[in-house]
């Protein structure tokens, strides 16, 4: 058992919540049940260590079969211990370390997906981490990060994902106007959602055809450049008082939108 909180392993794992270690070694932190339930399912080929608190695997006898299963071993190790590794105040028990696994932005077009999330200068982790949960949640095929989005392996953006991280392939530090020219080659409507564009309403139909949703920062939202390159640039409409939308939320509406209309004509 893992005792020591201020031993050179303890301290290596740790440092996974900075991003120049998860730039150095291409690891990064997993924090409690939901994050290694959901690797030990989906990708068990990329958790490197395994840390709990017997108290925890007691509790969560389903993520120690899975480890099991995987052929992971359990490290087990003190509550002083969990609390040095983690990144936020109750790691409820358990720490895992896994190895970065991105994809390419080639590879995300090429499979001809019907659906992705584009999100360019997305900067709050909670945000990103949603963005990625809805997409998942909507079906979409991919999700592509430009090289100024915040890290999709910063601690709070894996956990805001809640495992969905693991479950659709994600393109990191891509420049912008390679992935929009990427998805017009492959055939796909490239559109902003933009308080200064069309009305949403107006242009429902076209969301049947294969999208890229193109998300922007959340204070200044997307340039005029940028969104000289997009196919076209909606807003969601504000029927009651509220000044805008969370930007994860308005990326949610978009998604699920976009998914209704694709299965919708999918079944006519």
């Amino acid at each position: 058992m893992l005792e020591n909180p201020r031993s050179p392993r303890v301290r290596a794992v740790a440092k996974l919540s900075k991003r120049s270690a998860r730039h150095e070694t291409g690891l990064f932190l997993l924090e409690g049940p939901q994050a290694a339930r959901e690797a030990l399912r989906f990708r068990p080929d990329t958790l490197v260590e395994l840390f709990a608190t017997p108290t925890a695997m007691d509790k969560h006898q389903d993520v120690r079969d899975a480890a099991r299963d995987a052929g992971i071993e359990v490290v087990f190790t003190s509550e002083s211990v969990l609390d040095a590794m983690a990144d936020t105040v109750t790691p409820q028990g358990i720490v895992a370390v896994a190895r970065q696994s991105p994809t390419s932005v080639r590879e995300v077009f090429a499979a001809s997906p019907r659906l992705v999330a584009i999100c360019e200068e997305v900067r709050d982790p909670g945000n990103l981490g949603t963005i990625i949960r809805a997409a998942d949640a909507a079906g979409a095929d991919a999700v592509v990060l430009t090289g100024r989005t915040v890290d999709p392996y910063n601690p709070k953006v894996v956990r805001a994902t809640t495992g969905s991280l693991f479950h659709l392939p994600i393109a990191v530090g891509v420049d912008l106007s390679a992935a929009i020219e990427k998805a017009h080659t492959a055939g796909i409507r490239v559109i902003a959602a933009d308080v200064g564009g069309e009305d949403f309403l107006d242009s429902r139909h076209l969301l049947a055809e294969p999208t890229a949703w193109l998300f922007g920062n959340e204070a200044r939202g997307l340039d005029d450049d940028t969104l000289g390159q997009v196919d076209l640039a909606l807003r969601l409409p504000i029927y009651g008082s509220a000044e805008s939308l969370n930007l994860a939320t308005a990326a949610s509406v978009c998604l699920y939108e976009t998914a209704f209309a694709q299965r919708a004509g999918d079944a006519s």
